[in-house]
């Protein structure tokens, strides 16, 4: 509660505004770990309330607060500030009320406070700015009678960014090494009163540069590979006390097991870097238009692949087993136009224990349950804060690859092992992107696994308007706005690129970062050289997660790197238009028997009310294939084109519930997906939404169909590894924490090891809502694909992106040659076929056809041109589309049930 309704009734003239710093009583200490979606932090004492810090020191001489100070000739006389430093003393800094609140500068800075009032510090109390920040803060209004009438803490990143940002910024933090191999330690702590180096044992005097806040120490070539930590002594507001934190380096570049203490390493030694490290060929650059990605889990790619040898089994060595069948089928991809494997995170995670001995396994005889038992997911979840199971996305440390994915987590065998994952990778044709989270840490304040607000406490996150820290991303927001934090992101971006030769990033809810901060990760990577770092950064590809939520939405702090704001910039979003239209609903539809294009809408009804009437089904269908359209074109917003209703329209002007369908300034701009790791698999989704009579095979060539929306769509696209190949998590909507037994993927079929579906009935944590559609589905057998159906369906997928990766015409490189070369000609309200989408495109004319029986659709004006069915799909292993044909004579496409056929002209 802000007060305000009280304060309103207290007049300026009998009030003084009072900023004062004091050393408040010592309160219990409290986790403030947050539970997520896609993290489990372990359960933590409530923690101890703090009190509002609704006021915001925003720069050297500023103060806000939204208090009721409507007065010029509100009293200062008497005003006191009071900083403890240790001996009693208190000090004060006066401050006077601004007339007209906020300069028009700013209010542009800081939009969500425009409505504040401001007060400037006063002239002759400005020499002590800097130590005032070093202490606990308190803003109090009193009467002239000298009665407090309220008080309130204080935010100070604002502050800090104007003391100190700037120079800060130039300084290269964490372990710098020179080029006698002696190093250099420097951390930003401008807030602390002391900050020394613990270094193997030992403790070592830091000094503090008061221009920077930057506390360094220059240390012997005999401190290399040595553990160390930071002893930070800071008034921490969270527990209201100076503490004495001791804490790993925000920069690290390694660290011991469980991340107990950093390693002094230098990235280029011998020993860290892989038989040819330097000399590296990679496969030749592809464009971001033309990107092609697989999504991975390091974990899920081979924990159950009984190929690759024990000991590499779900880490980071697995990826350099040429004969294991996971390395086998990612060749396969690669050769048929997969470009880049994405991988889910691999930095520092906070959840798993990264020794083997110490990671719990669940104690039941899970193949031998009924595939619709709850046993399952009861047994998963009795270890599951235990277990080396988590997804990642519970960041500790930023810029150290996870250990528990290393054969040692001890020492830098982890750096070792993840350049040799890349150089793996890069052997078997592909590029490889990274998951990066920067957009909030696993927790905040005095927790043991918080690191950054233990160093500089208040600043790094993003804080509401009482100074708690927001939570909107799952955890504790991290603050990109915040000069410091950007910066962290740019150097440890960089530091992947360079270091770890990785070729592409993938931003968790890149909406969440400000777009200018996203735009300095581009510019820094391209200013990476060959001949200088070692690579190109500007082959190194960006895309990430714009979507606009939280206490940023609507660029209500910033102006965000959500989708539209992302247009022209040359960095990718995910578009999810398309992926709805496809899949029909959303993704947390509470009846997940919505249909959509590729699941039977209208076509092949399944008999969920949640469809609606015929009619209605009918008219979403055909909104649905305006949907995918714009999303073939690359979410274009200014790509014209007749929709459903016969209207000439723009992508910008067709509905995606109450948001434009089309956004992007480029195809580049749009990551094109039918999956991904959130939500159910595409098979998952598919065997709520189709008929429960619909057959195996007729599932695998609804998956290949629904995955060819994307596969074939200007600009890049995504899919989650096993996809191709059915891959089934039994129904688990959210498997981040589900243990290996839902999340493994089988590359193969010997052993009955299926797809994945009937494991077990998804775990309770996340979807027993959805139990009573979930267990007739996996009681029956009828789901569960044969080996034919898998590897049927992985031929035709592959044959698809062979297709996209060779055809210039799906490769487009403007929205100018997009709108020359790219048409819907059966659209309207006459020609146009409930659940055929028929595209042109250069010399290719692709038919998607979602329906259950055989269509024919007739382009009157390519009556007497040439067209086949495309080499790759004629010499292909998909028999069905072998079937398609062309008549010239009436310009009339023949394509069988459930099938993308592409027909070229001769």
């Amino acid at each position: 509660m802000n007060g305000s309704s009280v304060r309103r009734g207290l007049t300026a003239a009998l009030a003084a505004v009072l900023l004062t710093p004091l050393i408040g009583a010592a309160a219990p200490a409290g986790a403030l770990v947050r539970d997520s979606a896609k993290a489990a932090p372990a359960p933590a004492p409530a923690p101890a309330p703090e009190p509002a810090a609704e006021a915001q020191w925003i720069d050297r001489e500023t103060v806000v607060w939204d208090t009721d100070a409507s007065s010029p000739s509100e009293a200062t006389e008497g005003t006191r500030r009071q900083l403890d430093y240790g001996d009693g003393r208190h000090e004060r800094l006066r401050l006077n009320l601004v007339d007209g609140g906020l300069s028009e500068a700013q209010r542009a800075k800081y939009p969500h406070l425009k409505g504040y009032s401001a007060f400037t510090v006063d002239r002759r109390d400005r020499d002590r700015i800097r130590e005032a920040t070093r202490g606990s803060l308190i803003v109090t209004r009193r009467a002239a009678d000298g009665t407090t009438l309220e008080s309130t803490g204080v935010q100070i990143p604002g502050v800090l960014d104007d003391l100190y940002g700037e120079k800060a910024a130039e300084v290269r933090l964490g372990p710098v090494f020179d080029r006698q191999g002696r190093p250099t330690l420097s951390v930003w702590a401008p807030t602390a009163r002391q900050v020394a180096l613990e270094l193997d044992g030992e403790t070592v005097r830091m000094r503090r540069d008061g221009a920077t806040g930057v506390w360094s120490v220059r240390g012997d070539r005999d401190w290399r590979g040595k553990p160390y930590r930071f002893r930070v002594r800071v008034w921490a507001p969270s527990v209201r006390e100076v503490v004495t934190n001791k804490v790993t380096d925000p920069y690290s570049t390694a660290l011991t097991a469980d991340s107990k203490r950093s390693l002094l390493v230098d990235l280029s030694a011998r020993e860290l870097t892989p038989r040819g490290w330097e000399r590296l060929r990679k496969p030749a650059a592809t464009p971001l238009r033309d990107a092609r990605v697989q999504e991975l889990h390091v974990r899920d790619f081979s924990v159950a692949d009984t190929s690759a040898p024990a000991r590499h089994r779900g880490g980071y060595l697995a990826f350099t087993d040429r004969r294991s069948d996971g390395m086998r089928q990612l060749r396969e991809l690669a050769r048929s136009g997969t470009s880049h494997v994405h991988l889910l995170p691999t930095y520092d995670i906070a959840s798993i224990p990264e020794r083997r001995r110490d990671q719990a396994e669940p104690d039941c005889d899970l193949a031998a349950l009924p595939a619709d038992s709850p046993r399952q997911q009861e047994c998963v979840g009795e270890v599951r804060g235990k277990d080396a199971y988590n997804w990642g996305y519970d960041p500790l440390h930023y810029t150290v690859p996870e250990g528990s994915y290393a054969t040692s987590p001890d020492g830098a065998r982890r750096t070792l092992e993840h350049r040799e994952m890349v150089r793996g990778l890069n052997r078997s044709g592909l590029r490889v992107v990274l998951d990066v989270v920067y957009n909030h840490t696993y927790a905040a304040g005095q927790d043991p696994k918080s690191v950054l607000d233990r160093i500089v406490p208040g600043y790094y996150h993003r804080l509401l308007k009482d100074g708690s820290v927001a939570t909107s991303t799952c955890c504790a927001n991290t603050a990109p706005e915040h000069t410091m934090m950007g910066k962290l992101i740019v150097d440890s971006v960089v530091t992947w690129a360079r270091e770890y030769k990785v070729d592409g990033f993938r931003f968790d809810l890149m909406g969440h970062h400000p777009k200018a901060n996203i735009l300095a990760v581009r510019a820094a990577l391209d200013r990476l050289t060959p001949a200088k770092d070692g690579v190109d950064g500007r082959n190194v590809i960006m895309y990430g997660e714009g979507w606009d939520f939280g206490e940023v939405a609507g660029d209500a702090r910033f102006v965000q790197a959500t989708q539209p704001n992302m247009a022209g910039t040359g960095v990718a979003t995910f578009s999810d238009r398309a992926r709805d239209a496809v899949r029909g609903g959303g993704p947390f539809d509470e009846d997940p028997g919505v249909q959509g294009f590729g699941s039977g809408l209208y076509t092949d009804p399944n008999g969920s009310e949640a469809n609606g009437t015929r009619q209605e089904q009918r008219a979403r269908l055909l909104h649905y294939q305006d949907l995918i359209k714009v999303g073939l074109t690359g979410s274009l917003a200014g790509y014209s084109f007749t929709n459903s209703a016969g209207k000439r329209v723009k992508g910008s002007e067709v509905d995606y519930n109450g948001a434009p369908a089309g956004y992007t300034a480029s195809p580049e701009e749009a990551v094109a997906y039918a999956d991904a790791h959130d939500n159910e698999t595409l098979y998952d989704a598919l065997a709520y939404k189709l008929p429960q009579d619909t057959t195996a095979a007729d599932r695998a060539r609804t998956q290949v169909l629904a995955m060819g929306t994307a596969a074939l769509s200007q600009g890049p696209a995504l899919s989650q590894a096993g996809s191709e190949r059915l891959r089934s998590k039994s129904l688990d909507r959210n498997s981040f924490d589900s243990g290996d037994w839902f999340n493994a993927i089988r590359w193969d079929c010997r052993d009955g090891a299926g797809n994945g579906f009937g494991r077990g009935l998804s775990p309770a944590w996340d979807n027993q809502d959805k139990w009573p559609y979930a267990k007739p589905l996996l009681a029956g057998p009828a789901l569960v694909p044969s080996c034919r159906d898998t590897e049927a369906a992985s031929a035709a997928y592959q044959d698809l992106t062979r297709i996209r990766a060779t055809e210039a015409a799906l490769s487009l490189d403007s929205a100018a040659e997009v709108q020359r070369q790219v048409s819907f000609p059966l659209s309207g309200t006459e020609g146009q076929t409930p659940g055929v989408i028929v595209m042109r495109s250069g010399d290719l004319t692709v038919v998607f056809n979602a329906t259950p029986e055989r269509q024919r659709p007739s382009v009157g004006t390519l009556a007497g041109r040439d067209y086949a069915l495309h080499p790759v799909q004629a010499r292909g292993a998909d028999r069905t589309v072998k079937a398609s044909s062309y008549d010239e004579a009436t310009g009339t496409f023949t394509v069988p049930p459930r099938t993308v056929a592409v027909f070229k002209a001769r």
